[in-house]
């Protein structure tokens, strides 16, 4: 059995290691029960490094690393990799608690690796027992996870060039702007690079225009002969000579770029929804009204597979952000939006719920309401994910999909306000 499997209990850590570490290089200090120093290094971030590293923690622990635990300011990474693959057991910190403790040790302010390193394994050592430790997580999980954050970006990516091209048009080819309304599409860059100038386009002629139509699949009767429309007025209001040579050749390497992303981004989805179709849990998110074919790989690998890694609905909450931060002393009470949370997660539940409202009634009713509170869409669906998110929770526990009728069950039970507008709707 692998050593980061077997039962771990706080009772058998003896030596506390604080890992500080960086881009080319790790700081690592090593304390015992005494607090007392028992190694100290640097290791560069190579293959050299990690075995240095792992001679030396033999030769203060012995070959049962089990008994070493790493405090280290991150919960995902390369260096976290390492430490799993050497045998530790690892205790993520929170950055924010990493500083106050930092803090604690060198009131002036002062700052070093070696201060960080040797702050996170005193704090492990004397508060550790009540940190929760890092489970290694399934690799499809963690492929899955990394897959749809990429997928994330390379939208984004391609949003700003999508927007790069419509500028570059409108320098010098304004009319096409109005003949295409989603410019996501593959269609308007391919007509960019058919018809690149206001010229090309006329010396096309009528039978091209309603041949890229057709090709396209944009012959729909309502918009069909406005399109044509356009493409007839193309040379009434264009840039002029320096602006179409030099705007068009832009708008055709833009054009050129986003195919290509298109393409990448085909190819992440079918990953994505290969890894999803795979995974156990696939037909419990899957049943979430809303999720569509994208949100559900990226709320199942947010989440993750390791049920005890909440230990009830408000955990899920804070962790995805929806919950908000209470602050109280004295008579003064204030509740502020958490901003310390995974925002992946967030967005994808922002998302998730704003979606739920077009599928679930009780949704739309719920976030009615909230409206009518005076509450903006944001915090209305904020608070509408909140609900969502302790319903996700309990399937999560029982792995059982949702079911609209066991929802309704259970708002009629408990004498849910929600249900009780459903008639007023």
């Amino acid at each position: 059995m692998d050593e980061n499997t077997r039962t771990v209990t706080w009772e058998s850590h003896v030596y506390f290691m604080g890992f500080d570490w960086a881009t080319k290089h790790h700081v690592a200090i090593v304390l015992d029960r005494a607090g007392r120093v028992v190694l100290d290094l640097q290791i560069s971030h190579t293959a050299e490094g990690w075995r240095h590293l792992r001679e030396q923690l033999v030769q203060v622990a012995g070959p049962e690393l089990r008994q070493v635990a790493a405090a280290i300011e991150t919960t995902c990474g390369p260096a976290v990799e390492q430490l799993l693959g050497l045998g530790c057991t690892v205790y993520p910190l929170n950055p924010k608690s990493a500083q106050r403790y930092r803090d604690r040790k060198s009131p002036s302010g002062t700052k070093t690796d070696h201060l960080d390193a040797w702050s996170f394994a005193d704090a492990l050592r004397t508060d550790g027992h009540a940190w929760r430790r890092l489970k290694p997580e399934d690799p499809k999980i963690q492929e899955l996870r990394l897959l749809c954050r990429d997928e994330v970006e390379l939208i984004g990516q391609r949003t700003a060039l999508v927007n790069q091209l419509r500028e570059a048009v409108e320098a010098y080819y304004p009319v096409i702007l109005e003949a295409f309304e989603d410019w996501t599409l593959p269609a308007p860059w391919e007509f960019v690079q058919q018809f690149p100038t206001p010229e090309a386009l006329q010396k096309a002629g009528k039978r091209r225009w309603e041949k890229y139509l057709h090709t396209h699949h944009l012959s729909d009767p309502r918009t069909y002969n406005k399109r044509l429309d356009i493409f007839g007025r193309a040379t009434e209001f264009c840039g002029g000579p320096a602006a179409t040579n030099a705007k068009s050749l832009l708008a055709i390497s833009l054009s050129q770029q986003l195919q290509l992303l298109h393409r990448q981004l085909h190819g992440y989805r079918d990953r994505i929804e290969q890894l999803f179709c795979e995974h156990p849990d696939h037909d419990l998110f899957g049943s979430l009204p809303g999720v569509a074919e994208k949100l559900g790989p990226r709320l199942l690998s947010e989440c993750g597979d390791d049920r005890s890694r909440f230990e009830d609905h408000e955990a899920l909450q804070c962790y995805a952000g929806t919950a908000p931060i209470s602050f109280q002393s004295g008579q003064m009470h204030r509740v502020k939006f958490r901003r310390a949370c995974n925002k992946h997660l967030r967005t994808a539940v922002h998302q998730w719920a704003d979606r739920s409202r077009f599928q679930c009634t009780w949704a739309q009713v719920y976030y009615e309401q909230k409206r009518r509170e005076g509450k903006s869409h944001a915090c209305a669906t904020r608070c509408l994910g909140q609900r969502w998110l302790k319903i996700l929770w309990k399937m999560w526990q029982t792995k059982q999909p949702y079911d609209e009728q066991i929802h309704t069950r259970n708002q009629t039970k408990h004498g849910s306000w929600v249900l009780a507008l459903k008639p007023a709707k």
